[in-house]
């Protein structure tokens, strides 16, 4: 694990921008509304090849008027136990604010190597409102700007001198990343603050709470996962603002990059078109997925409710055949330990590889146990198979007619794939190439 440095200071200092300045990104939502970031957000960093790890807080302030403010004070109190070092940034358009002593009042507490960075000097010119800090009583002062970049560097050189030299370990394996999604709601950092056991991220009953999509990597079994909480995605026209927005795709964005998305329902609302829609978007992106019906712990009717229940997903959502179902609820914990062994069982599917002589005899085995249709009276000929990548699993086919294959018989071969290779749990890429028939390469 490398060395942890949390960013903290007021709302609207400029943290995220700053964060996202270091870890060269644009990770964190930035906006000019203050408060935008809630939960703590973690990105891997470096400087002159010292790598770091980066928290982005929430703005601490005593008279916020976020309903929130209780929960954000907790998250920033806890990103500065876990820190080694910690950059309090100070406003140098605004000038010194009572909350800036507040946050100091802390940080003291905490005995860290403390970087003090008066931001939003963009000139040499406006370097003289350093001067305005000095009645705190601390140093070093960093005059910079997160915007611009300016000063940032001679910062950071001072920062990694002080981080404590770790020996290198030796990597802790790949971490199965997991998105977990869903509508607004849904429960979706409940469950992930119950995995974690610890309350890693601000949960409330109002919709729309998470606004960022926040990685947690964790490690159950000797095995890591990042888990990737998102924002509840809502229909397009219903986002309220730009943040929101925003935080729309990016929660499309942590679809797209995770290996497996963990799909949240609120059975008491009832499988919506909205459900369907963050389906289809898993889908589409071939990600491996899981649903999952959270909030079992309000439904009755047992066993009985569970199949009725997966047997209209199963028909709504007859693309996701290949998906694992499961009910469990986060506020009383039942069946989420269950999880990752799902998860896991997904995820080697999800990455496995066949051999071309293996995947070749499931071909031959298809198209004896069914032939594909004439193509103008003429037989659309299979020459070979190979897989070309994993997440998800892909085979290119090489045929004399590949544009002829019916979506239908696609859809056979992949059934037969999946039911001979033991993918059932995970999606299936088939891409189909012509290919010009060579003496002695074609296969009958």
């Amino acid at each position: 694990m490398p060395p942890v440095v949390a960013i903290v200071g007021r709302p609207n200092v400029g943290k995220s921008t700053l964060f996202n300045r270091i870890t060269r990104s644009r990770k964190a939502i930035v906006d000019d509304l203050p408060g935008v970031t809630r939960d703590r957000n973690y990105a891997v960093a470096s400087h002159d090849d010292v790598p770091f790890l980066l928290v982005d807080t929430g703005g601490f302030s005593e008279n916020d008027p976020d309903p929130f403010v209780t929960q954000i004070h907790q998250q920033v109190r806890m990103a500065v136990e876990e820190a080694d070092a910690v950059l309090m940034l100070l406003d140098g358009k605004s000038g010194l604010s009572p909350f800036d002593k507040d946050m100091l009042a802390v940080l003291r507490k905490s005995r860290k190597t403390i970087l003090y960075l008066v931001n939003k000097v963009d000139s040499p010119e406006r370097e003289h409102v350093v001067a305005d800090f000095a009645g705190l009583g601390v140093e070093p002062l960093f005059p910079v700007s997160a915007e611009h970049g300016r000063g940032v560097d001679e910062a950071l050189d001072y920062l990694v001198k002080r981080l404590p030299r770790q020996e290198e370990a030796e990597a802790a394996g790949e971490a199965v990343r997991i998105a977990v999604v869903g509508r607004p709601n849904a429960g979706k950092s409940s469950l992930v603050n119950r995995i974690l056991g610890v309350d890693r991220l601000v949960v409330s009953d109002t919709p729309g709470t998470t606004r960022d999509s926040v990685d947690t990597l964790c490690t159950v079994g000797g095995k890591n996962y990042i888990l990737v909480d998102t924002a509840g995605l809502r229909k397009k026209g219903r986002a309220k603002d730009a943040v929101e927005r925003y935080s729309v795709v990016r929660a499309m964005k942590a679809i797209t990059d995770c290996d497996v998305a963990l799909i949240l329902l609120d059975p008491t609302e009832g499988i919506t078109d909205q459900d369907l829609h963050i389906a289809g978007y898993a889908f589409d992106r071939h990600c491996a997925c899981i649903v999952a019906a959270n909030k079992w712990d309000l439904m009755t009717g047992g066993d009985p409710a569970v199949r009725a229940f997966e047997k209209e997903l199963r028909f709504r959502a007859g693309f996701l055949s290949f998906a694992p179902f499961t009910t469990l609820s986060a506020k009383t914990g039942r069946n989420v330990n269950r999880l990752f062994k799902v998860v896991d069982e997904v995820y080697a599917q999800y990455t496995a590889k066949i051999g071309t002589g293996e995947l070749n005899r499931i071909f031959e085995s298809a198209v004896r146990r069914h032939e594909p249709p004439l193509l103008h009276g003429r037989q659309i000929k299979f020459f070979y198979a190979t897989q070309a990548a994993v997440k998800p699993p892909t085979f290119i086919c090489f045929v004399n007619y590949p544009d002829a294959v019916h979506f239908s018989y696609r859809r056979f071969l992949i059934n037969h794939i999946r039911e001979t290779a033991g993918l059932g749990k995970t999606p299936v890429h088939l891409i189909f190439r012509k290919r010009e028939r060579r003496e002695g390469k074609g296969r009958p």
